[in-house]
């Protein structure tokens, strides 16, 4: 892992893409299911919120085996929206969720003390608000910092559910093997986000100057929200692929 060169995090994007062109419909229609159902699950007072962490590792699942498939050659289908809830595995990749679930409450509490509530409040300002919010150089900068922290920890745990699925390690085991694989090749993992952002920054850009302030134009940058969100999900699994070597393509084995 310490060999791979900083331009691997750029061939594995294009990887994601290519992936992606294969069967476009098929995870844009996974990417919805999942959204869908993770609105209808944080529709449940308070525990729907938890349960909606506690299962972003079986959720996440669905997209790495849907690459798999599509590498192999194979139709994806809605049957792949249950790949990490089936028996034995989906009980590991729950307990996994606990890890996302402490993670997801350490950052609230770092926000909290980076970011003073009221300082939140006056970032989100009513529709009808005629004058923009006064907000200190300093708590933008916090909320900047705090934005990258939460996309640092994200990224090394990234590997943590195909880990568990695929490798058949425990939760625990997982989360450490996915950290310290991400923290090795940092500099791929570098290289990848800041292309994948920096090519999503400039396609928005170019979507608001032909749309301006139409309402067709908040639809369009809707979709290439979306769009890139499937573009990095497809790079995660070539960055797995590259440094964990090709999954077998086989029933998960108790954990």
């Amino acid at each position: 892992m310490n060999d791979l060169p900083a331009r691997t995090g750029w061939e594995w994007l294009k990887q994601g893409i290519g992936l992606f062109r294969k069967q476009p419909a098929a995870l844009m229609t996974l990417l919805f299911a999942n959204i869908l159902f993770s609105i209808g699950l944080s529709a449940v007072p308070f525990l729907g919120s938890v349960l909606a962490v506690v299962l972003i590792p079986s959720f996440s699942m669905a997209f790495m085996q849907a690459c798999l498939m599509i590498e192999n050659g194979d139709r994806v289908t809605p049957a792949v929206l249950l790949t990490g809830f089936r028996r034995p595995v989906v009980a590991a990749l729950c307990k996994l969720g606990l890890v996302y679930l402490g993670v997801s409450l350490l950052m609230m509490v770092v926000t909290r003390l980076a970011i003073p509530p009221e300082v939140l409040v006056q970032m989100m300002p009513p529709p009808d608000a005629k004058t923009p919010p006064d907000i200190q150089t300093s708590h933008m900068l916090a909320l900047f910092g705090v934005f990258l922290l939460d996309v640092a920890v994200l990224v090394t745990l990234c590997f943590a559910a195909p880990l568990t699925y695929w490798k058949h390690m425990g939760p625990g085991k997982a989360t450490f093997y996915s950290f310290f694989a991400v923290i090795r090749t940092a500099r791929p993992f570098l290289v990848l986000l800041a292309t994948w952002f920096g090519i999503f920054f400039g396609v928005c850009i170019v979507a608001a100057l032909v749309f301006r302030d139409a309402a067709i134009g908040r639809v369009v940058l809707m979709w290439l929200i979306f769009l890139f969100v499937l573009l990095l999900q497809c790079a995660m699994y070539a960055g797995y692929r590259t440094i964990f070597g090709k999954p077998a393509d086989e029933t998960p084995q108790p954990v």
